[in-house]
């Protein structure tokens, strides 16, 4: 760290050629498990959709990664939660089996139909692979905490393609309103590197337009306010569900191999209750459908229950991806009833949604930018913080520290 007396050319440089090193290492490490996490996702994903009836081994394939995680798993079955909670309290371990368990355990959810996304495992695994370099190289305990935010930073940037994204939200997801800047730098490093050599592996990431940007005007700045307070309130409706559907089937089923099979068993009927499949994986063909058309506003909703449940029973998997899935059809449905641009309203939807769940909306606004562009800078902002504002205390990393602002009059 640098503090006042640390200033001089000397030190300055001597700091910034250690954290070149240490977070481009983190940064090699995690684009690498990365580039190997989103190949295999790549992989699974199409199986499923090539062999239908591995949807039926859903059941069975929950039930096997709850027992690897209650045999092995043991701390590492905390997640995103321990990295948090390990960078604030700076003791205790975050073990190495983390990365190999939570990249079987999301392919596994994957291949067989969960709806689940990708950023909690390649964060977990970004987090586990510092603490084990961080090891390797006898880092003090005082640069521990630096070391995992470029775990989460690494990670994160790999996995989506946006690397000053996973800059700050390495920084802003460790406490709700706060934004923690001493690892700045580090953090950057480990971003833009995990994001070089996921891509030199050969990785894409798909692309969405925004479209045209509408003029300026204000009729579409209140439009745009009334859909980011109902992004606000979706994010708060995911977060909800997905706290309270875990605790129900906690209680209800205190096994997790019990859980996973009937949250499996659940996600198989509303499957053919409903008659499709377009709710189960990542959801990105419903992304890709939201900003193209105006879809039902059912979409949302449903892709907020099919991942809630996935999750809230126990299984492995991220829930950015989903919560792309449900701003993008949000945004496009509102899109329609508001005489919006649907692709405008869909990018907007897009990342506010999981500025309102994550509580990070500076990192979802720059996302936003790297995704669809800085001409609509204004609209994202505004539907990132609206979404923030209006979602609640509380958001999907349950170690995020308490709200630290002050709404006063």
């Amino acid at each position: 760290m640098l503090d006042k007396q640390q200033l001089s050319p000397d030190k300055l440089m001597k700091y910034v050629s250690k954290w070149l090193l240490i977070a481009g290492a983190v940064g090699l490490l995690a684009g690498t498990a990365a580039a190997l996490f989103l190949a295999s996702l790549e992989w699974v994903t199409e199986a499923r959709g090539n062999y239908p009836w591995l949807l039926w081994l859903l059941p069975a394939g929950g039930a096997f990664i709850s027992f690897l995680y209650m045999k092995f798993g043991k701390e590492a079955g905390r997640g995103n939660h321990l990295i948090i909670e390990q960078i604030h309290s700076g003791e205790g371990n975050i073990p190495l089996r983390m990365a190999p368990l939570v990249l079987l355990g999301t392919l596994v959810t994957h291949l067989f139909g969960g709806s689940a996304g990708r950023e909690g495992t390649a964060v977990q695994m970004g987090g586990s692979l510092s603490e084990w370099l961080g090891k390797q190289i006898g880092l003090k305990q005082k640069d521990r905490r630096i070391i995992l935010m470029c775990g989460i930073s690494s990670g994160f940037g790999a996995v989506f393609g946006t690397p000053l994204a996973g800059t700050m939200f390495g920084l802003e997801v460790l406490a709700i309103g706060v934004i923690s800047y001493e690892a700045l730098l580090p953090c950057f490093i480990a971003s833009v590197a995990g994001h070089l050599v996921t891509s030199a592996w050969g990785i894409n990431h798909i692309h969405y337009a925004m479209g045209i940007i509408p003029p300026f005007h204000w009729l579409l700045i209140i439009k745009v306010v009334v859909a980011a307070v109902l992004f606000g309130l979706a994010a708060s409706f995911f977060t909800l569900l997905t706290r309270t559907l875990k605790q129900l089937f906690s209680k209800w089923l205190i096994n997790p191999m019990l859980r996973s099979t009937a949250g499996g068993l659940l996600i198989i009927a509303f499957v053919y209750a409903l008659g499709t499949r377009d709710y189960l994986g990542l959801g990105i063909p419903l992304i890709q459908q939201g900003f193209q058309e105006a879809v039902s506003p059912f979409v949302f909703l449903l892709k907020t229950l099919f991942t809630a449940l996935t999750l809230g029973t126990g299984f492995q998997g991220g829930e950015v991806t989903p919560l792309f899935v449900i701003g993008a059809t949000l945004g496009s449905a509102l899109g329609g009833l508001l005489h919006v641009s649907v692709p405008f309203l869909a990018a907007i939807g897009f990342v506010s949604v999981f500025s309102g769940a994550a509580k990070t909306p500076i990192a979802c606004f720059i996302m936003g930018i790297e995704l669809f562009g800085s001409e609509g800078a204004i609209y994202l902002f505004i539907g990132c913080m609206l979404a923030f504002l209006c979602s609640g205390h509380r958001g999907i990393y349950e170690s995020q520290k308490p709200l630290a602002y002050r709404l006063t009059e």
